[in-house]
């Protein structure tokens, strides 16, 4: 065979070293289907003239050089020749024998693309046509190339499942939520059951499992557990040491019905520890029949137990700090008014920043022992949590002073002086608008009202005759110095009469067709004209309702409002409905005329 049969033969790696004089020779079968010497050096200085003192490599050690195997066949199929590279990898090849006589089905049949597997090494063949229907096997031992890939791709597919995990645990911030999503993303990459324990609370300690069977979806349910009843391994893995006996974890597993379907002879099991803040969060116990957990499983198990560490320990700190939020806001949500004879309250309140569900304007009533009672309505400086803080202050002070003092303007001031105190002491240029009052019911069922002003928008009362009366109050704001001026005025309310008080979220609302345009007063005044049947409580929310449509959805204050109606002794309020403004009938008012 002449060096211009092989066709399409791959050269090698390009590595080039000096062949020993020891090494076999390729091994070949006659003559005329040997190797020929290779043809003089086409590189010298003068072809038609060779050195004498050049002689040419044989054969065997061009191919002895080759990255691939080289086995030659004649028309009839039997080897002819077989290179030391293919002598190595195929050792069941002989030259004079047929090819077929190896016993390999791949060496005759179609060839595999990916290869095959061959005494514990990867083998790739590539079959090339020669001349006279001779043919040629390229036999690479691709063991390594192919590890490499394997080693890459499984490195790939460990990265793509750490990445989805890290975007599946970003989401739930409440710790059952984030638990179950933990034990739903452990199967199937990781196990066939996995159970998540997390830290005991209140010496009870919550679990959740995940199985699966066959191709179906995951499973998660979850359940309680005593603190003692929780297996040695889990204690142990919630002290932050991860277990190294692993032969008695599925014995622990079965016995506290973890592991479902599942016997312990044919289980593996792992049990991590999910890091925590000062302490693990929980553990994590994987279990699956298929395979050993090796060092890259494991590895695999810790990288997800991190990640799954940190979402728990995230969606704790956020419940605890939901709950400590919930606790504070639910002390600083405006109550409802005591309940007092002959006074119908009706309140309206939407904070600026809906999500916080406190702001800085408050209101309230409290019931005084001669059976009457004080109410307010005021509006501290800023918004948000600093203005509720603030409000809070002010609402407990109020509260305490109130029993010692009644009397509107003097209670006013003993407020403005606690306050003072308290601003100052922590660095504060905090202040507040109030209107304070004492409303006592009259024999004849109409209310008095003892009103105090600092600094707040003045009160509108609804006349029985449908007329809207604006009252004069005035007075300094509360908080800024020491000895502020209050009004005081004192207003008589007739049965079916109404006070309403209001924070200037009402009146500085700005929307209207431009967006700009605030709600003002006369709007306000116009607004609740004609509305002297309405009771109190639907009086305030057609306020917040109007005003909140003159927004229309914009930006805008903290909105307050407080209406108190007479109603007469042991007086029923008339139902909503019943109380909308309507058009007056002319005869009506004829004959009501005198």
């Amino acid at each position: 065979m002449g060096a211009a049969d092989v066709r399409g033969f791959d050269p090698g790696d390009g590595r080039i070293s000096t062949p020993s004089a020891g090494r076999a020779a390729a091994r070949s079968v006659g003559a005329p289907a040997g190797l020929p010497p290779l043809a003089p050096d086409r590189a010298g200085p003068d072809p038609a003239r060779p050195d004498p003192d050049r002689v040419d490599p044989a054969w065997s050690e061009v191919l002895e050089h080759f990255r691939e195997g080289l086995v030659v066949c004649d028309a009839d199929g039997v080897v002819r020749h077989v290179s030391p590279v293919a002598e190595r990898l195929l050792p069941e090849v002989s030259p004079g024998r047929p090819l077929a006589a190896a016993g390999l089905a791949v060496l005759t049949g179609a060839v595999e693309p990916d290869g095959f597997g061959h005494h514990g090494r990867r083998l790739r063949i590539r079959r090339v046509p020669l001349s006279g229907s001779r043919s040629c096997l390229y036999v690479e031992d691709v063991t390594d190339s192919v590890s490499r890939a394997d080693a890459l791709l499984a490195e790939r597919a460990r990265s793509a499942f750490l990445a989805v995990v890290g975007e599946k645990l970003g989401n739930p911030l409440h710790p059952d939520r984030a638990a179950a999503a933990v034990v739903r993303l452990t199967v199937p990459t990781l196990a066939e059951v996995a159970v998540l324990v997390l830290a005991p609370r209140s010496g009870r300690a919550r679990w959740w499992r995940a199985t699966r069977a066959d191709d179906e979806s995951p499973t998660v349910d979850s359940g309680m557990l005593p603190a003692a009843a929780l297996p040695p391994a889990i204690v142990e893995g919630l002290s932050g040491v991860e277990p190294h006996t692993v032969d008695w974890l599925v014995d622990q597993a079965v016995e506290a019905g973890w592991l479902p379907g599942l016997s312990a002879r044919e289980v593996t099991a792992r049990v991590v520890p999910l890091p925590g803040r000062d302490a693990p969060a929980g553990v994590l116990l994987v279990a699956r029949r298929t395979r050993w957990y090796d060092d890259a499983d494991v590895d695999l198990v810790r990288a997800f137990a991190a990640r799954a560490g940190a979402a728990l320990t995230t969606a704790v700190l956020y419940r605890n700090q939901a709950e400590v939020a919930d606790t504070l806001q639910a002390s600083l949500v405006p109550v409802e008014p005591a309940e007092v004879a002959g006074v119908q309250w009706g309140t309206a309140y939407r904070p600026a920043q809906a999500s916080l569900r406190i702001g800085g304007d408050f209101h309230g009533a409290h019931r005084l022992a001669d059976g009457g009672a004080v109410f307010f309505l005021g509006d501290v400086s800023g918004k948000g949590v600093e203005a509720a803080v603030f409000t809070g202050q002010l609402r407990q002070c109020l509260q305490a002073l109130y029993r010692v003092e009644s009397q509107p303007g003097r209670l006013l001031k003993l407020l403005n002086d606690a306050l003072l105190e308290t601003t100052q002491a922590h660095g504060q240029g905090r202040f507040a608008t109030m209107v304070i009052g004492v409303v006592r019911p009259h024999r004849d069922g109409g209310l008095s009202l003892t009103l105090a002003g600092g600094g707040h928008l003045p009160p509108l009362v609804l006349r029985h005759g449908g007329e809207v009366e604006t009252v004069p109050l005035s007075g300094m704001l509360i908080g800024v110095v020491p000895d502020p001026r209050i009004g005081e005025v004192t207003v008589r309310l007739a049965v079916g009469e109404t006070c309403l008080l209001y924070s200037d979220g009402v009146t500085e609302a700005r929307g209207g067709r431009r967006g700009d345009e605030q709600f003002g007063q006369d709007r306000l005044v116009h607004v609740v004209t004609g509305c002297h049947r309405m009771p109190a409580p639907a009086l305030a929310e057609r306020v917040e309702q109007v005003t909140c449509d003159w927004l229309a959805h914009g930006d805008h204050d903290d909105i307050a409002v407080l209406a108190l109606r007479a109603t007469g002794p042991g007086g029923r309020p008339r139902r909503h409905l019943h109380s909308v403004p309507a058009v007056p009938d002319p005869v009506e008012e004829r004959t009501s005329r005198p």
